[in-house]
């Protein structure tokens, strides 16, 4: 974030100074086009006017969509709130630590409970991983399970599970996330998986982390494949957590605030969205010490909305990663 944006430091102070559309669309327009050229987002041409009585832009190239306003191209096109209330919402659900409710943004402003969990899902949709540059030196990986223990589903479902999957009976009613962590850069990548193999792994080692780091890993032979290419330290959580330098502690911690939001938060969260909390917590986690505090984080997450678009429809029918109930 620039030393000279005029912004915001606390919620409070957001709520207020964003409770002005014009200072809405004013922030907007200093960080979609920080250059000051507003472009089209339809033909990419600067040749546009601003139409202050409707407060939208008009190009001059002829095409079908010539107005447009703040709102096209990004996460927010065509909803109908205004951004007094689109803007709260990213600041608190980036700078809680343990993650906001629908319920929450539903009481704090005023949209129904349907809206505001429609308007977080698509706010995680800007907090996912774009650009990424590739792990090195000392890098952990490791996995966990979230969803009920067995015991506690009923006898039915829990045979239905039983017949479809040929795992351990402890894990039939759980869904799987795989992390990675660079220790120097402190940066962590995760995802939901299908199952604990290693053609589900192993990739996304290859993918985001450099040929030649030092792999930290448990005792999961799914690992063994990337031996190879990578230095491999293992450590036998039988016999102990940490054995000099390796650990995959960095990952349990990570784990465990995940699990802390899905759990004390969200309560409950279904295998078909698990992704998108995933997203939002490697965000929150990656942007921990941003030197400009909850205002660094809400910028670079606002920063991040452009090109992207999450319609209600494909909400409740994207069958997301996930492959069990969770």
């Amino acid at each position: 974030m620039d030393k000279d944006i005029a912004a915001p430091k606390t919620l409070q102070e957001a709520i207020l100074y964003f409770s002005n559309p014009e200072t809405c669309l004013a922030f907007m327009v200093e960080q979609r086009w920080p250059d000051g050229r507003v472009l089209c987002p339809t033909c990419g041409s600067d040749r546009v006017t601003f139409l202050a009585a409707y407060r939208r832009w008009k190009c001059h190239t002829k095409h079908p969509r010539q107005q447009f306003s703040i709102k096209v191209g990004t996460i927010f096109e065509d909803s109908p709130l205004g951004l007094e209330k689109w803007l709260p919402a990213l600041w608190m659900l980036v700078n809680d630590k343990n993650g906001i409710s629908s319920y929450e943004v539903h009481r704090a402003l005023r949209v129904t409970q349907k809206t505001a969990w429609f308007m977080l899902h698509r706010l995680r949709l800007a907090l996912q991983v774009g650009r990424f540059v590739k792990f090195s030196g000392r890098v952990e990986a490791d996995e966990t399970f979230i969803g009920p223990h067995p015991r506690n589903l009923h006898a039915d479902k829990r045979a239905k599970l039983t017949g479809s999957r040929r795992e351990d009976e402890r894990y039939i009613s759980k869904a799987i996330v795989a992390g990675i962590l660079d220790r120097a850069k402190g940066k962590v990548y995760a995802q939901v998986v299908p199952t604990t193999r290693a053609e589900h792994l192993a990739p996304i080692i290859s993918k985001r982390v450099k040929p030649g780091s030092e792999m930290i890993t448990d005792m999961l032979r799914s690992y063994w494949s990337v031996r190879d290419r990578y230095i491999h330290s293992v450590i036998d959580k039988t016999k102990s957590y940490v054995k000099g330098h390796v650990h995959t502690n960095g990952l349990e911690n990570f784990w465990s605030l995940l699990k802390r939001g899905l759990r004390g938060t969200y309560i409950s969260v279904d295998s078909f969205h698990l992704h998108r909390y995933v997203d939002e917590q490697v965000f929150r986690y990656n942007e921990r010490r941003d030197s400009h505090g909850d205002c660094g984080r809400f910028v670079k997450a606002l920063r991040r909305i452009v090109g992207k678009r999450l319609t209600y429809r494909d909400l409740i029918t994207d069958p997301g990663l996930a492959t069990t109930p969770a």
